[in-house]
């Protein structure tokens, strides 16, 4: 246990590089929602509670009161999910919502502590077809999704508990700056 703790903390207090692209992102982020664009999160697993987790955080409240945003999990439409899946193959969850679901100047967040899973692949590159931004939030890099996210994040570990914690800090962070830059 104290391993673990020690090594959340040491990634935690070198984080300085990945602040600046989640300002970055926030401020980007909060131009984007206030003019009535999306933001499709997308994630496996734990890295999809992460994307619920942060939706419901801008669809709801973080810290403010303000005007809801348009930010949609593409993991919790469980009849989508599961005829996608059925008909075109897990491969497809999610690329095909970002096609349904996605408009040019909207943002695609994509959440994986490995880079590698081919439906996040796939998402990505279906967001970036439909003229999306595209972020990753990733565990230590290179990865694939690192190298073909329009921007990332990648948190320089192989531990994937430690990923998604910090992970979640940098959500939190990212929703900060959303909501100081609110309309």
């Amino acid at each position: 246990m104290n391993d673990h703790v020690q090594g959340l903390v040491t990634v935690l207090t070198d984080l300085d590089e990945q602040v600046r692209t989640i300002t970055d992102w926030g401020n980007t982020l909060a131009k984007v929602l206030g003019a009535g664009g999306r933001l499709l999160v997308c994630g496996n697993g734990g890295s999809a509670a992460e994307a619920q987790h942060l939706t419901a955080e801008l669809v709801g409240r973080y810290k403010t009161e303000r005007q809801p945003y348009a930010a949609i999990p593409l993991h919790s439409d469980s009849s989508s999910f599961t005829a996608i899946a059925n008909d075109f193959g897990a491969e497809e969850v999610f690329s095909r919502q970002v096609r349904a679901h996605g408009r040019t100047g909207d943002v695609l967040l994509c959440l994986s502590t490995s880079g590698r899973s081919k439906n996040i692949l796939a998402a990505n590159q279906a967001a970036q077809a439909c003229g999306l931004t595209t972020w990753a939030l990733t565990g230590a890099a290179p990865n694939p999704l690192s190298e073909r996210a329009d921007d990332a994040v990648a948190v320089p570990v192989s531990d994937t508990a430690i990923v998604q914690e910090v992970h979640l800090v940098l959500i939190h962070m990212l929703c900060d700056v959303v909501e100081e830059g609110r309309t």
